[in-house]
């Protein structure tokens, strides 16, 4: 067992645990053919999100779950990362008790972020 260093802050060693992990996909329909029919893991949801200009699956894989994005629109963020990077994995989403109070821990301690306060996702 880790033990987590007590000159975290409370926040960070509040970490629950992994919600999800988000791969970006050229088509959505493609991945789940190897996610969901081939490798046989259920799905949760396929939404579109159009704030974000993205369609997500999520499939459940065990308690976290495999976020597939597809970006629908060449201009995103997404987009230019999946033109820049390929498909791949693109970020992890660990759950916090207090996600305001982290995201304002990280910025005092240097960390670059791309959202300053909570927002709505998926």
């Amino acid at each position: 067992m880790t033990t987590v260093p007590s000159s975290l802050p409370a926040e960070l060693r509040a970490i629950g645990r992994i919600h999800h992990v988000a791969i970006i996909v050229r088509d959505i329909d493609e991945a789940l053919s190897v996610y969901r029919d081939l490798l046989g893991l259920p799905v949760e949801l396929v939404l579109p999100i159009e704030s974000d200009r993205v369609t997500i699956a999520f499939l459940t894989v065990g308690e976290s779950k495999i976020e597939l994005v597809q970006p629908n629109d060449d201009t995103t963020g997404v987009a230019r990362f999946l033109a820049a990077k390929g498909e791949g994995f693109h970020h992890l989403c660990l759950e916090v008790p207090d996600l305001a109070a982290v995201l304002t821990d990280l910025e005092r301690r240097g960390v670059e972020l791309i959202d300053h306060a909570p927002r709505r996702g998926a």
